[in-house]
Parts: C-alpha cells; sequence; structure tokens
C-alpha cells in the first residue's frame, strides 16, 4: 500500500467527517449516522487511491442521505 501524504490527508478528512456522522448519531440514537459514521472511519484503511475513496465516501454520504430522507 503506497501512502503518501496526499492519502494520508484525505483519509483524515474522510475519517474525521465519519467521526462526526457517528457522534451525531450515537447522540441522536440514529442508525444511519451511526453506520455510516463507521464506515466511513474504517475504509480508508483498505483504499490507498484518492479518487476511490472520495468517490466511496461521497457514495456512503448519498445513501446516508437517502436512507434517513426516507424515514429509516
Amino acid at each position: 500500500m503506497d501512502l503518501d501524504a496526499n492519502s494520508l490527508l484525505m483519509s483524515l478528512l474522510v475519517s474525521c467527517v465519519g467521526f462526526v456522522c457517528f457522534s451525531y448519531g450515537r447522540r441522536q440514537r440514529r442508525v444511519p449516522q451511526i453506520a455510516a459514521g463507521v464506515t466511513l472511519m474504517v475504509y480508508p484503511y483498505f483504499v490507498s487511491n484518492l479518487l476511490v475513496m472520495a468517490g466511496i465516501g461521497v457514495a456512503i454520504l448519498v445513501l446516508m442521505t437517502v436512507a434517513v430522507r426516507m424515514g429509516v
């Protein structure tokens, strides 16, 4: 796995967003935010490509938004 500075910063950014989602979901007892937060905090360890990492992060956030709008 190639870890350069850009990959490290992107994974830190994605993990921080995940931590905020997880903290909010835990406080509000919301399953979509908790699941998205945990996923956002964990998956950057397995992905080193910047575009793929950003794409997966956006997809997870879109799925969380859709789940919240559907009332899950």
